[in-house]
């Protein structure tokens, strides 16, 4: 069913024909600015109305009116441009009857240019005296007056055209996002790494736990699954000799969304040939520093209310020291699959049928008892073989791996391994996911024969790791939910 015009929208429908009248077209045509509105401001600040009579500033400039003052004869507004706003001044003895009969057809929301020289208003804001008014673009749909203060966010979120007009801090953070993404790209390319892209499309389930969501390919009249992971095609870039490489790109997981959680998300993950779980750490921990400090010119950034310094030293834990730390549980002493069954549910840890090791349960234990414990940056290793298996297994203890997960504010950035390489024992570890599987694991890998194949060619020593670029900008701009750092999230339907 059509829906019904509200008033306002009618009222701005009307004044369609009457733009005509004028020659004017309603959703008009290219715009010539000389300069962006911060561009502007920083032209003419400290500037006084004297000097700027004596030397005239002449701008044009363009962007959406945000506020409107008509008053008869003469009238303020503000326009707005991705870089700033600025006030308006408009007389209908200095623009003339007929263009100022133009402007007095705008309304809040429409998009205009202007050109004008700058002077300062009596309250000493800089303003464009306006000596021509160009209409470009009505807005059919009036602005919303309190759009940014709705407490209803998943509005935001689902109409985030809007919240780009009228929440300055979005704006802010669609800016950033890019900004951060390219100062990774040029720390990882200033230690030689390359970036490559590899395909979305998989016909294996693999490189990481995760449900996947498939779609069909009609011409080869076959499922694929859209990929829960890079790991597997960057690793057979390092077996091809390519010794440095890194993908970011975007992954596509069919499980449940939170405030760190979307079913698609953007990921960079980085191999270095000849390298270890060692390197991984370094290059993280760095990594962190050095973004920092290309976006924000310290190790200090906001966080909160208060700051986080990620210029010390990050912490470094095994997952059974923060479990011990967490519930007074020693894992050591944990030495058959009954003990362990016992303790998850003496402390309400859920059991899933195919657990069948006292890993699964430990590591159960760490994901659901240790968020409070990482709040500073934190490096949690050693991790289960059942839950790894894409990793080298621990020189000293068989049933663990050299793997470590970085954790900041309870919440997990980044997953590193130094990776297996043994054909034979990734086949071993293969064939057990498909057991779990089997067992009812929908988040278990499946057999990679092609991936197999690649690593009997031979696969240097290799570390290699992944970090979540929406959580990582998250960090950088200050943000609580994935959906701020995300254009357009993935969202229930309006109503449900």
């Amino acid at each position: 069913m059509e829906r019904k015009l509200t008033d306002q929208e009618r009222a701005r429908r009307d004044k369609l024909p009457r733009y005509e009248e004028f020659g004017v077209e309603p959703f008009g045509q290219k715009f010539e600015r000389s300069s962006s509105i911060k561009e502007v401001r920083e032209k003419c600040a400290g500037k006084t109305n004297e000097e700027l009579q004596a030397n005239p500033v002449e701008v044009k400039v363009a962007g959406r009116i945000m506020a409107l003052r008509k008053m008869g004869k003469a009238a303020f507004m503000n326009i707005k441009d991705v870089t700033g706003n600025i006030q308006c001044w408009l007389g209908i003895d200095y623009l003339g009857e007929e263009n100022y009969s133009v402007f007095k057809l705008s309304d809040i929301g429409d998009i205009c240019g202007v050109e004008g020289h700058i002077m300062f208003s009596q309250t000493g804001e800089m303003t464009i005296k306006v000596s021509k008014f160009t209409h470009l673009t009505k807005s059919l749909r009036p602005l919303p007056e309190k759009f940014h203060g709705l407490t209803d966010v998943e509005e935001r979120y689902r109409h985030r055209y809007v919240d780009l007009i009228m929440n300055d801090d979005s704006m802010k953070i669609a800016l950033a996002r890019p900004k951060i993404i390219r100062a990774i790209q040029d720390y990882c390319d200033s230690l030689g790494f390359t970036e490559v892209e590899t395909s979305i499309l998989s016909p294996i389930l693999g490189g990481a736990a995760a449900r996947p969501f498939v779609t069909h390919h009609n011409t080869l009249d076959k499922d694929f699954y859209l990929r829960i992971a890079t790991e597997i095609s960057l690793k057979k870039c390092i077996v091809g000799g390519m010794e440095k490489v890194y993908e970011i790109g975007r992954l596509f997981r069919n499980e449940g969304m939170d405030t760190k959680h979307n079913p698609e998300f953007t990921t960079i993950e980085l191999y270095q040939a000849y390298g270890d779980l060692q390197d991984m750490r370094h290059f993280a921990e760095n990594l962190f520093k050095e973004v920092a400090m290309k976006i924000h010119g310290t190790t200090t950034i906001p966080y909160g209310e208060g700051t986080l310094d990620l210029g010390k030293p990050f912490g470094w834990k095994t997952m059974k020291e923060c479990v011990l730390e967490a519930t007074g549980i020693d894992f050591n002493k944990v030495t058959t699959m009954e003990e362990a069954v016992k303790l998850a549910k003496d402390n309400g840890i859920k059991l899933e049928k195919h657990w069948n090791s006292v890993g699964y349960i430990l590591n159960a234990f760490f994901e659901e008892k240790c968020d409070d414990l990482l709040q500073t940056p934190t490096f949690v290793h050693e991790y289960p073989i059942e839950v790894s298996p894409l990793t080298k297994k621990c020189k000293d203890n068989p049933m663990f791996t050299d793997r470590f997960e970085l954790f900041i504010g309870g919440m997990e950035y980044g997953n590193a391994y130094s990776e297996l390489n043994d054909p034979l024992d990734q086949k071993e570890r293969l064939v057990k996911q498909l057991e779990a599987k089997a067992a009812g694991d929908e988040e278990a890998s499946e057999m990679d024969e092609d991936f197999l194949e690649a690593l009997e060619y031979g696969m240097p020593p290799t570390g290699g790791i992944g970090i979540g670029i929406d959580r990582f900008v998250m960090l950088m701009t200050n943000q609580t939910s994935i959906r701020e750092v995300l254009l357009f999230p993935c969202m229930k339907d309006s109503g449900k």
